[in-house]
C-alpha cells in the first residue's frame, strides 16, 4: 500500500531526472561548463593538468598569431576567437567569455539590420565619402596631381 510521502518522494525523483535531463539557462544542449578532456585524461590528476597546459599553451600562440593580424593582413579577429575557443574546450572562464562575445554580436547584428539603423549608416556612409570626395577635388585643385617619383628637387 502506498502513502502519500512515497508517491511524493517518486514524483520528486522523477521531476530531478527531469530537470537533470535539461540543459540549464545559457548552457549548451551538447556540453555544460567545464573541461571537455577525455575520461581517461581527467582521471589521472597529472595528465589533467599537463593537457590544460597544452590547451593554453596552443590557445595562447593562437591567439597572439590573431593579435599580430590585427595591424597586419589576415583574419586578426578570427583567429583571436579562434584561440578562445581552443581555450574554451578546457577552461570555464574562456567559455563565459566566448557566451558573452556570441550573444553581444548577435545583438549588434540584429540591430544592424534594423531598417532605420541601416538607412542612418548608409546616410553617414554616403556624406562620409562626399565629404572626403570634396577633401580630394580641393586638394587637386590647389596643388594638382603629382606622383611621388615625379617631385624635382629644388
Amino acid at each position: 500500500m502506498n502513502t502519500g510521502s512515497d508517491e511524493a518522494g517518486e514524483v520528486a525523483v522523477a521531476a530531478d531526472k527531469t530537470r537533470s535531463d535539461r540543459p540549464e539557462a545559457g548552457q549548451d544542449a551538447e556540453h555544460g561548463l567545464g573541461s571537455r578532456a577525455p575520461e581517461f585524461v581527467k582521471a589521472r590528476r597529472l595528465l589533467h593538468l599537463s593537457w590544460q597546459v597544452g590547451v593554453f599553451v596552443v590557445g595562447l600562440a593562437v591567439v597572439a598569431a590573431g593579435i599580430v593580424m590585427l595591424p597586419l593582413p589576415g583574419p586578426g579577429w578570427v583567429v583571436i576567437f579562434g584561440g578562445m575557443a581552443i581555450w574554451a574546450t578546457e577552461f570555464v572562464w574562456a567559455q563565459l567569455a566566448l557566451r558573452w562575445t556570441k550573444r553581444k554580436v548577435t545583438e549588434a547584428a540584429q540591430r544592424a539590420l534594423d531598417p532605420r539603423v541601416r538607412r542612418r549608416n548608409i546616410t553617414l556612409t554616403a556624406i562620409g565619402l562626399v565629404i572626403i570626395g570634396v577633401l580630394v577635388g580641393i586638394y587637386l585643385w590647389k596643388f594638382g596631381l603629382v606622383m611621388p617619383w615625379k617631385i624635382k628637387d629644388q
